[in-house]
């Protein structure tokens, strides 16, 4: 037993503490027959599930700002610039070592007391499960670097695999461990409490296995397209997440430790995003009049409102279609999800609005000045009730003089207290995330289940029943957001290329009528296209994995270049991002977002030759800007 503690216990990378294989013996081993036939594999399991949750000094920065940052789901100018913290990344490295190191060593367990004929009636299903779990943290730490090693428990310094292989080790797993499972086995009392996820009911667990598999094929759309159809056939065959009470979540608890809700640190403000803010407004032609009660109707504008022009305190250098002005007021109509997701400014009345960080009073202050370079007032602004995303970048010269929105809490909508408390449920994976899936694959012209616009509504339909707001018409809106894109999937009308709002401008008062340009794509043919049917699954999922899949909303956009993300404002040269200049801010390109996470210096440090050979699998330097495998454009 001490054997497979200690192989298992090796680092991924070296960096981890071996402390933490003490710790696993410790709370694994039966306290009166310490052998290898009484260690239960069930608690190596929770373990990492349980771990994988994040403690608030991980997921504060991978979860929030890494993953949230690069997948635009909230203001925040690092990791979208390209900025980069060895420190972070040493914390999340480590961490993702040691859950698949619990991991492995149930695995481990469970087929030396198979071999034994020591396991119990259930310890062959243990193992299917345990293996469905590696499969997910495997692609969780390859999504973020890279190369990673598949057989990573076999010697101190091993070797890495380029992420093809990873990926499809990892689907072979989910489809021979799936298939594996016994339906048929009844559990003990209390062993479900070992498994905060599903508490070990099996037929969720092949479900997952197989809509997991479904988002890993998806994943190699672009790079392997034949592995990516067969593999997406062949699990679409199977039992599915599809319902709301099937969905993988754990349940947070206050505190400090693994539990912890990843959103849940005060000081990280979680702001409305550009991107979200261009996303949400308009979207499906539900009038906030509608959504909110009548005190809110004052503050309402028409349709056709821009909103104040500030063109001196407001970065313009981005492609965003709204830089330059502030939204005076609430949206005449925006997808209902949005006022569940964040809280307006001034709305203290509002139960998940958020006071944090708890120790100051800028939550509460609304009112906020516009200032000249001598620090002279120009303008006092009143945020409350307002729908404004600050922008992230460099602002120059104009942020100094922008006491409003830039990176100040009080004046921008905050996300919803309900996901920063600690008593929500981790997410992941969703049913909605299998009917997008779907949705996808017949889209093109992949065998499903269903067919794309069937999964596609009902993708929409389990996110507005997790968020428990009214359909109305929403299906069938062919109103576009600030993107150029619709609702309705028989509406795929491309936007015209610009269209004509009212405005005011700041300074003076003075209205007048601009033509704003819907934002062009490079990312996605050419920029060509807003409105096709492809771009309407990837928006209606990406609005829908808010707030607990980052990761994914950012794969998505690193593979498809869907949704429309804004580039960072470029004022002034930003140094962690020197290929976006004030000559190309228009443009879209690769180089402008984050691909990847670089590896930690420890893993330079401790294993050289595995570094150099990660390295080597990558199609690039280590570095941020560097493209994985299946994130390649052909």
């Amino acid at each position: 037993m001490k054997n497979i503690l200690k192989k298992s216990c090796v680092l991924m990378a070296t960096g981890l503490l071996l402390t933490s294989c003490e710790k696993f013996e410790e709370i694994n081993v039966d306290p009166v027959a310490a052998n290898e036939d009484q260690v239960q594999t069930e608690y190596f399991i929770n373990n990492s599930i349980v771990s994988a949750q994040m403690n608030p000094d991980v997921a504060e920065r991978s979860f929030v700002l890494y993953w949230k940052t690069a997948a635009h789901y909230q203001e925040d100018e690092g990791f979208s610039a390209g900025y980069h913290d060895d420190g972070w990344t040493t914390a999340y490295y480590n961490q993702v070592a040691s859950w698949l190191n619990a991991a492995n060593t149930a695995i481990e367990i469970a087929n030396l007391q198979l071999e034994k004929g020591t396991a119990k009636a259930y310890t062959g299903n243990l193992l299917q499960v345990a293996r469905i779990w590696r499969a997910y943290l495997m692609s969780e730490m390859s999504d973020n670097f890279g190369p990673i090693p598949v057989n990573a428990f076999q010697g101190e310094n091993p070797e890495f695999s380029d992420v093809k292989t990873v990926y499809y080790f990892a689907l072979d797993e989910l489809k021979d461990a799936q298939a594996k499972l016994d339906l048929t086995v009844e559990n003990p009392q209390s062993l479900d409490k070992q498994d905060p996820a599903y508490g070990y009911d099996y037929l969720k667990w092949k479900k997952y296995a197989n809509s997991l598999r479904l988002r890993l094929a998806m994943r190699l759309s672009e790079v392997d397209p034949s592995k990516a159809q067969a593999e997406f056939e062949d699990a679409a065959k199977g039992e599915l997440i599809m319902a709301l009470d099937e969905t993988f979540k754990v349940k947070e608890k206050p505190g400090w430790d693994a539990l912890s809700g990843v959103m849940s640190r005060e000081w990280n403000p979680q702001f409305l995003s550009e991107t979200l803010f261009n996303t949400y407004f308009n979207l499906g032609g539900i009038e906030t009049e509608s959504q909110l009660p009548a005190s809110y109707h004052e503050f309402v504008k028409p349709a056709n409102w821009m909103g104040q022009k500030f063109e001196d305190h407001f970065a313009t250098k981005t492609n965003n279609p709204s830089a330059g002005y502030w939204f005076n007021g609430l949206p005449n109509a925006i997808d209902p999800r949005a006022y569940e997701a964040f809280a307006l400014p001034g709305d203290f009345s509002n139960p998940d609005f958020s006071f944090y960080p708890s120790w100051t009073t800028s939550a509460r202050t609304t009112k906020r000045n516009l200032v000249d370079a001598a620090g002279n007032v120009v303008k006092e602004i009143d945020a409350a009730y307002t729908w404004n995303p600050g922008i992230n970048g460099e602002w120059g010269a104009k942020g100094a003089k922008n006491k409003v929105s830039y990176y100040f809490s009080g004046t921008v909508p905050r996300m919803s207290q309900e996901f920063r408390g600690s008593q929500s449920e981790r997410v992941f994976f969703a049913p909605w995330e299998t009917y997008f899936l779907l949705a996808e694959g017949a889209l093109r012209g992949w065998s499903s289940p269903m067919g794309a616009q069937e999964a596609y509504e009902a993708g929409i339909i389990r996110s507005f029943e997790y968020w428990n707001v009214p359909m109305e018409d929403y299906l069938s809106s062919e109103e576009y957001n600030r993107n150029g894109t619709s609702v309705s999937w028989g509406h795929t009308a491309e936007p015209p290329a610009t269209y004509t709002m009212e405005y005011e401008n700041g300074y003076t008062g003075q209205n007048g009528a601009a033509t704003i340009k819907y934002p062009d794509n490079g990312l996605y043919k050419d920029g060509a296209v807003k409105n096709d049917l492809l771009t309407k699954i990837i928006t209606q999922k990406y609005i829908a994995q808010f707030p607990w899949l980052p990761l994914e909303a950012w794969s998505d956009h690193r593979r498809l270049g869907l949704p429309f993300f804004e580039n960072p404002a470029v004022e002034n040269p930003i140094p962690d991002l020197p290929a976006l200049t004030s000559s190309n801010y228009m443009d879209s390109r690769v180089e402008f977002f984050p691909q990847r996470l670089k590896y930690p210096s420890s893993l330079q440090n401790a294993n050289p030759a595995g570094y150099q050979q990660a390295v080597g699998f990558l199609d690039g330097p280590d570095a941020v800007s560097t493209p994985l495998w299946w994130a390649q454009k052909q």
